[in-house]
């Protein structure tokens, strides 16, 4: 039997966060001061991992996607991904921000991972530093350029623009789409930043993204599944290229959806903005059973939040931000 909650949802999507560590410090993420760590034993180790991934399979995930922070800034991912290829999960992917990917491309595939998400949210070298507190933009545009030669492509490039940052970029990365032929996600500014300065007023509307691509470049629609995040869309022209539009602000999906996220440090998440953890690593450690977890992870799904409450009066932003709970 399948993972299901009380409203009836099936859930068969997992994301996997295996490290808090991050090599960036993008501005709607993580504070540009210093941050404390877990320390490495808090954080599950390899084989904790796969293990849960094997308990959670059989409850019946068919998707994981490896997220942290930052996935590749942990030795072994590789290792990883190709432990849970051998679990049976049929789509694997992971979340980067590009700097490490083109050389570690081939081997992610050789282990088993079927597509990716890449950051980038500047197509402006200045820009890009400003906004990730790093200077790595040639390096996230090789990665880019390696997953989209090889059996990864087309890839999926996630921009979460910021009024006043990096709004006036739309059409340019529109136009990059078109170019690169990649799949161009536009993911609205959710209030998850660790400096707390997110507003609504900050936030561009997935609305305006879609109007002013179409102004410029008519866009088709295309048919998704209901639990797929991302309104999809082609050009009409033929061009090549993808455009997706995610807007868990303004336009909710929280009756759709099918995913559960497990933190680095073994805290099972039923929403993005819960305000609980679930401690599976208490259990590890405790040594439960297989069964015992599964029993576990079920009733916590069971009690799954209708949505997120974004736009209630008294929504309260998790104690946790988006880099220690993973994307």
């Amino acid at each position: 039997m399948t993972l299901q909650d009380k409203f009836g949802r099936q859930i068969t999507d997992l994301r996997i966060s295996v490290t808090d560590r991050c090599n960036f410090r993008c501005v709607y993420c993580r504070s540009a001061d210093p941050e404390n760590y877990q320390q490495h034993d808090k954080i599950l180790s390899w084989p904790e991992l796969e293990r849960l991934g094997r308990v959670f399979r059989g409850l019946g995930i068919q998707k994981v996607r490896v997220t942290g922070g930052e996935p590749l800034v942990r030795p072994g991912v590789e290792d990883f991904i190709a432990r849970l290829s051998e679990t049976g999960f049929p789509d694997l992917s992971m979340t980067t921000n590009g700097h490490q990917l083109a050389e570690r491309c081939d081997r992610l595939i050789a282990a088993g991972l079927k597509r990716i998400n890449i950051s980038l949210d500047s197509l402006d070298p200045l820009k890009f530093e400003k906004i990730t507190r790093s200077k790595t933009f040639s390096s996230v545009l090789a990665g880019i350029a390696a997953a989209q030669k090889s059996r990864l492509g087309p890839a999926k490039i996630n921009a979460v623009l910021v009024r006043g940052c990096n709004d006036d970029e739309v059409e340019s990365f529109a136009e990059f789409a078109r170019q690169r032929g990649v799949i161009m996600r536009f993911i609205e500014f959710m209030p998850l930043d660790a400096d707390r300065h997110w507003s609504r007023a900050a936030m561009v509307p997935a609305a305006e993204i879609h109007a002013r691509i179409h102004a410029r470049w008519p866009l088709l629609q295309i048919p998704n599944e209901r639990s797929e995040t991302a309104r999809k869309y082609r050009f009409a022209d033929g061009a090549p290229g993808e455009i997706g539009l995610i807007a868990p602000v303004t336009q909710p999906f929280c009756g759709h959806c099918s995913r559960i996220r497990l933190t680095a440090d073994g805290k099972l998440r039923t929403c993005l903005f819960s305000k609980a953890d679930h401690d599976l690593r208490g259990l590890l450690r405790e040594n439960a059973s297989d069964q015992d977890l599964a029993i576990y992870i079920r009733s916590v799904v069971n009690e799954k939040e209708p949505g997120h409450r974004i736009n209630e009066p008294d929504f309260v932003s998790p104690s946790r931000t988006m880099v220690f709970i993973g994307g």
